[in-house]
C-alpha cells in the first residue's frame, strides 16, 4: 500500500504525423513536424481548381479546418489528372496524412507507398509511411522505413525518436536508447528525445541516468508536465521524496491529474505527512472517483487518525471498486472491527 507510480511511465509515442506540401516541393521544413504544417510556396490558390497542383493546395485548406473528407476528395481528385511526378507524390503524400488523420491507417500506408514508388529517394516519405506503421503496431517494418528515411537522410532527428520508440515496444532498451541519443545529437534541443530517452532509462533500471534526462527535457520544456510526473516517479525510487514532491507539484500546476495526486500522495504519506497525503487523495477521488487505491489509502490514514465510521465507508467503497485490495489491507481492517468486552 501506498506504493509509489501506480501508472505506467509515460513514454511520447509517434508525435510526428508526416509534413504535408503546399504547391511544388523545395520549401525548407523545421526540426520539430507536427501535425501537417502547410508551407506556403509562391503558388497561387485558384478559387476553382483546375490543377492537380491547385486541388492539392485547397485539400491542405479543407485539411487545416478538420474538413478530412473534403481534403480527401480534392487530393483524390488532384492524382486523377495528369501531372509531373512530383506533384503527383506529393498529393499521395497529402492524402495519406489526411487518410492517418482520419484513422483509416490502411489507406494512408498504400498512400505513402505509391508517393515512395514516385519517389524512392524521398526520405520523408519513407518515415511517414513509418508512423502510420507504428499506429498499426507493425513495429518491424516501422523501424525499416525509419532506417531506410535515415539512409537517405543521416540526421532527421525525428526518425531516430520514432526508431527509438519502436525498438523499445519490442523490447530492444538498449536499441532504443542509442537511437534517442542520435536523436538529441542531431538535434540537441530536441525535449522529447531526452523524455524518451529518460523512459528507457529508467525502464532498463537506470534512474540516475533517467533523473538526468528528465532534467534536460524540462529545462528545454519548462511546462512539459509528464517530463515532471516521470522524473517524480524517479525521484521517488531513489529515496528524495522531497525532489518527487516539489516534481509532482509542479506536474499538478500545468496539467492537474488525478494519478499524479495519488502519486504525490504516496510520496507526502512515506514522508509521515499524513494531512498532505489526505488531501491528495482526497483531490485524487475528486478528479477519479473509480480510483480504489486512493480510497483504501485514504482509509488507512482516517484508521490512523482514529476515524473508523470514515476509514470503513472508504474501505467498502475501495473493496466494491477493486475486490482484491482487501487481502492487502486486511492488518488495517482489523483495527476497525470493534474491541471484544
Amino acid at each position: 500500500m501506498n506504493q509509489p507510480e501506480r501508472f505506467p511511465i509515460r513514454v511520447i509515442s509517434c508525435y510526428f504525423v508526416g509534413r504535408s506540401f503546399r504547391g511544388l516541393l523545395g520549401c525548407a521544413f523545421g526540426l520539430i513536424l507536427l501535425l501537417c504544417p502547410a508551407v506556403l510556396c509562391p503558388a497561387v490558390l485558384a478559387q476553382t481548381p483546375r490543377s492537380a497542383e491547385e486541388f492539392n493546395n485547397r485539400g491542405l485548406d479543407r485539411q487545416s479546418q478538420g474538413d478530412l473528407d473534403g481534403a480527401i476528395a480534392d487530393y483524390t481528385q488532384a492524382l486523377s489528372l495528369k501531372d509531373k511526378p512530383v506533384v503527383i507524390a506529393t498529393a499521395y503524400n497529402n492524402r495519406a496524412n489526411a487518410r492517418l488523420q482520419n484513422n483509416d491507417i490502411d489507406g494512408a500506408i498504400a498512400d505513402y507507398g505509391m508517393a515512395i514508388g514516385l519517389q524512392p529517394n524521398n526520405f520523408e516519405n519513407f518515415y511517414n509511411r513509418g508512423v502510420a506503421l507504428m499506429a498499426k503496431q507493425q513495429y518491424d517494418a516501422a523501424i525499416a522505413d525509419f532506417s531506410k528515411s535515415l539512409d537517405l537522410q543521416p540526421t532527421f532527428a525525428q526518425a531516430y525518436d520514432n526508431r527509438g520508440t519502436a525498438k523499445r515496444t519490442k523490447g530492444d532498451i538498449d536499441g532504443a536508447i542509442a537511437d534517442y541519443q542520435k536523436a538529441i545529437e542531431a538535434y540537441p534541443k530536441y525535449y522529447q528525445a531526452y523524455y524518451n530517452l529518460g523512459a528507457a532509462q529508467q525502464e532498463k533500471g537506470d534512474t540516475k541516468a533517467a533523473i538526468a534526462s528528465y532534467g534536460s527535457a524540462v529545462e528545454l520544456s519548462p511546462k512539459f508536465a509528464d517530463a515532471y510526473v516521470n522524473r517524480g516517479q524517479a525521484r521517488q525510487l531513489m529515496g528524495d521524496l522531497e525532489g518527487a514532491i516539489s516534481d509532482y507539484g509542479k506536474a499538478i500546476e500545468l496539467k492537474p491529474d488525478a494519478g499524479v495526486y495519488y502519486a504525490r500522495a504516496t510520496a507526502r504519506y512515506a514522508r509521515k505527512d499524513l494531512e498532505g497525503a489526505f488531501q491528495d487523495y482526497s483531490k485524487a477521488i475528486e478528479l477519479n472517483p473509480t480510483q480504489a487505491e486512493a480510497y483504501a489509502n485514504r482509509a488507512v490514514i482516517e484508521t490512523l487518525r482514529g476515524k473508523k465510521a470514515e476509514a470503513t465507508r472508504d474501505f467498502e467503497t475501495a473493496f466494491k471498486l477493486q475486490p482484491g485490495l482487501r487481502k492487502e489491507f486486511e492488518k488495517f481492517l482489523e483495527r476497525l472491527k470493534p474491541e471484544r468486552p
